[in-house]
């Protein structure tokens, strides 16, 4: 049985895998997620944001995170939130990130 850091930690690890079609750079990298939160029974609440409301990988992003996060051992239950407060912004991206879309 994994501990809730371990199974936040293989979450991060999948959502990772989950790239913004428009931006060679993975949405956790570019700070798409704000939170990944792991209960003890195994739940895990995910809050996360686009680029902007009018993101054209709308439609596929969330429920491709929530299926990542599903995908991992010991997950009981996923929801997920989408949200727009704080408004993403280039400042939120990792230095990896950065590095690889030339803003350093």
């Amino acid at each position: 049985m994994s501990t809730p850091q371990e199974l936040k930690d293989a979450i991060i690890e999948q959502i990772k895998t989950v790239y913004d079609p428009e931006i060679p750079v993975n949405i956790y990298e570019l700070g798409l997620i704000y939170d990944v939160a792991v209960d003890e029974a195994g739940g895990v609440g995910i809050q996360m944001t686009l680029t902007s409301p009018m993101c054209p990988a709308a439609e596929m992003l969330p429920p491709e995170v929530e299926a990542k996060a599903r995908s991992v051992e010991g997950t009981t239950e996923v929801k997920l939130d989408l949200v727009w407060e704080p408004p993403w912004d280039p400042s939120m991206m990792s230095d990896a990130a950065r590095l690889e879309l030339g803003l350093e």
